[in-house]
């Protein structure tokens, strides 16, 4: 829904977004499209977009706490001349944006920031370059560049047809989760925009002259947002310990990182089966399991859920992407879980979760993490008592819907935001 977003408003004219999301994090990136010049309107469940491309009419954007959020607007905003001021709530003011102060001054943008946090305050207009950048700490950076890049030296995006005869290269080094910059690319492709050649996520090269490039007319049609694979993840989980339950609206062929919760699954040994109407998923016995997260961290959270009923021990690889989410969440993960009765041992880049016991109800923390609370929740389904939530509305960053949907699943939850759950 964000990457759809930021591609609507790239795209002169008009587009329809089928089946948007409300989230906290999609309302936020539609302000910010606002703000930077898009018109924004509600028709039934859809929404259309008429956008002139970057244009702001406003000197400060708000991410909210969206990390996506910023790391893929900033770039976007400094296509602009005009100063903006990028800000943000919550946890986001404290996460790492030492990336654009680095980068963003070789692309022609000065930038103030707080010390490598928000807010920034950048200026633009962004010129690329070839340049050379590291993916090791999130590829939402690269999200940013690669579709700013593509506004940047399209003729249409920039509004003129003039045509340019060079190529342009964003090399990467230690790139992590491979899978979102797909999900990026494909977005792009979808809309229409430039999307570059991509030599093994080392080298994304844009082509721009008037043969590689054809002459563009925007956008002319409608864009469906898939399912969310991260939110579903929670409920497929949901179905192995407390089900069975069915899952419709997931894309099995989808690009999506958090798709492979299903090998988690098949590695657990859970009962699933998957055809045209969804997947649905039985509890029973379950084996501990090996998962390799490097490429797909937000599924730590549903991983942990799932492990805490799998008998042995769970090792789940790629720690050290957790550290700059909105909690510490291996740390929190380990602290909240262990008040449910299941021992976390974390070494190095690996986490050990010992499951198979009895998972016991407990008060218990969000850590203001949407994926926290939800984990929690899930673990809860099957617990051995009643099982309180503080800060629970947290889910509202990306799936508001989430408790409703559980009670719709035969859930006992009460006190509004504060989730009781047998």
């Amino acid at each position: 829904m964000q990457r759809a977003c930021a591609a609507a408003l790239l795209s002169r004219g008009e587009t329809r977004i089928i089946s948007p999301g409300y989230s906290n994090d999609d309302k936020a990136a539609l302000e910010i499209i606002k703000v930077l010049g898009a018109e924004v309107k509600t028709d039934d469940s859809e929404l259309i977009v008429t956008s002139k491309g970057v244009n702001p009419v406003a000197n400060e954007i708000n991410c909210g706490e969206s990390g996506l959020g910023i790391r893929m607007f900033a770039p976007l905003a400094a296509l602009s001349d005009k100063e903006i001021t990028i800000n943000g709530t919550g946890s986001l003011l404290h996460r790492p944006m030492e990336f654009f102060d680095e980068i963003l001054p070789q692309l022609g943008v000065s930038i103030k920031s707080n010390n490598g946090k928000p807010p920034l305050t950048i200026k633009g207009p962004l010129r690329p370059k070839n340049i050379e950048v590291d993916g090791s700490l999130s590829s939402q950076f690269l999200t940013g560049l690669l579709m700013a890049y593509s506004a940047s030296l399209h003729p249409y995006q920039r509004g003129t047809l003039e045509p340019r005869s060079s190529t342009m290269t964003i090399k990467v080094r230690n790139l992590k989760s491979r899978p979102y910059i797909n999900l990026t690319l494909d977005v792009m492709r979808k809309f229409g925009l430039n999307v570059p050649e991509n030599k093994n996520f080392e080298e994304f090269i844009f082509y721009h002259d008037s043969l590689k490039v054809p002459p563009a007319g925007g956008f002319r049609g409608a864009y469906t947002v898939e399912g969310d694979w991260s939110s579903g993840a929670f409920l497929l989980v949901a179905g192995a310990i407390a089900g069975p339950l069915t899952v419709r609206g997931l894309d099995l062929s989808s690009v999506q990182a958090d798709r492979a919760i299903v090998d988690a699954l098949m590695a657990a040994n859970a009962a699933m089966a998957m055809d045209a109407k969804g997947i649905t998923v039985h509890p029973g016995k379950m084996d501990g399991f090996y998962f390799d997260a490097t490429d797909c961290p937000d599924l730590f959270p549903p991983l942990v859920s799932l492990a805490a009923y799998c008998r042995g021990a769970t090792t789940i690889k790629a720690v050290s992407r957790l550290t700059h989410k909105e909690s510490s969440r291996a740390i929190a993960l380990q602290d909240e879980f262990d008040k449910m009765g299941v021992q976390i041992d974390l070494e190095d880049d690996i986490m050990i979760v010992h499951g198979g016991g009895t998972v016991k109800g407990a008060d218990v923390h969000s850590h203001h993490d949407h994926r926290i609370a939800m984990a929690c929740a899930v673990a809860a389904l099957k617990a051995n008592d009643i099982t309180i939530i503080e800060e629970a509305q947290a889910v509202n960053k990306s799936y508001p819907d989430f408790y409703e949907h559980l009670k719709q699943l035969g859930a006992d939850i009460k006190n509004g935001f504060t989730l009781t759950t047998k």
